[in-house]
């Protein structure tokens, strides 16, 4: 029998599945003609002024965006910079990197999470979407990047 343990944040539903791949277009090709997903919502953004690995960096970025039921499924191609998608794609390929959960106090989380020595490995709020975002890495046990993803109240990325 499993002891029921204290968790230091509780995560709502997971509500995002974040795909990196190598080229945008070709993936988005795949994914319609041989599972029927679509269509997809494609943007390009700067993501200026985030911390990764305790540095701070900008990247380009080609995003595309559908849904399958209540998941949003984001599919990630870094044109320029460093990023947690870069090195996934470096050391792993092209696959599942993130699970995006939507928190309504970022800072408040992350500050729990830190009393517990878990920091973010990717952080930025942009100011210009209004939202906030940090990736907190489970990689020693998971496996999986965890996104914690703060936004105003109906906000949707790939509308």
């Amino acid at each position: 029998m499993t002891e029921k343990l204290e968790s230091i944040i509780k995560l709502p539903p997971v509500e995002q599945i974040g795909i990196v791949v190598k080229d945008i277009d070709k993936a988005i090709a795949f994914y319609s003609s041989v599972f029927g997903l679509g269509p997809f919502k494609v943007v390009e953004i700067e993501n200026k002024g985030f911390t990764y690995k305790g540095k701070k960096g900008d990247c380009k970025m080609k995003l595309a965006f559908t849904r399958s039921g209540p998941m949003e499924i984001e599919l990630v191609q870094i044109l320029e910079g460093e990023t947690p998608h870069t090195d996934f794609l470096k050391e792993i390929g092209e696959g599942v990197q993130h699970l995006r959960f939507r928190v309504k106090d970022l800072d408040s989380e992350l500050a729990k999470l830190s009393k517990e020595g878990i920091e973010p490995v990717f952080y930025n709020r942009m100011a210009e979407f209004g939202v906030a975002f940090a990736y907190i890495n489970s990689d020693k046990i998971g496996g999986v990047m965890f996104e914690l993803f703060e936004t105003p109240e109906g906000f949707q990325m790939g509308e």
